[in-house]
């Protein structure tokens, strides 16, 4: 599923109103979460996004990070478009992180007890680190501080 390609501009300083008629579609499947293609004077980016209800209108996040990395400014319009999430998170997972949770079935099991929300933000965490090897470095502590019952994001990473 996707939708047509659409025109939008920022509304504050991280947020954009979202058109009734392109949102419902995925609503009425059950899809909040949604892949998100942004396009601006010749850049590209690709993210996941989640539809928020706001009032009467519908909105999404588009930090700071994508719109510097897009290139935009506030009064910028530029063009979206949205397909279905097919991720199990939704978002993608670093092949480091899956494959330390695949090694350690405890901490695995600790991980998917978790709330989808916890689980994008441990996801996020990791898959922030640019080195692979400082990923399962950080994947490895965070099984072992998992299975120690530290639940605090601040403290997860930490030894």
């Amino acid at each position: 599923m996707k939708s047509t390609v659409f025109e939008v501009t920022l509304m504050g300083k991280s947020g954009i109103l979202l058109p009734e008629k392109i949102v419902l579609p995925f609503l009425e499947k059950g899809l909040k979460r949604v892949q998100v293609e942004a396009k601006f004077e010749g850049n590209t980016i690709s993210f996941h996004g989640a539809i928020q209800r706001r009032g009467d209108g519908y909105f999404m996040m588009f930090g700071k990070k994508n719109q510097k990395t897009l290139g935009i400014f506030p009064n910028d319009y530029f063009t979206i478009q949205f397909f279905e999430d097919r991720t199990k998170y939704g978002v993608f997972m670093s092949e480091e992180l899956d494959a330390v949770l695949m090694s350690d079935v405890a901490a695995s099991q600790i991980f998917e007890g978790l709330t989808d929300g916890k689980k994008r933000g441990i996801i996020y965490m990791i898959s922030r680190y640019k080195g692979a090897q400082t990923r399962i470095d950080k994947s490895l502590l965070l099984c072992e501080n998992l299975k120690k019952g530290i639940r605090d994001n601040r403290h997860l990473l930490k030894t």
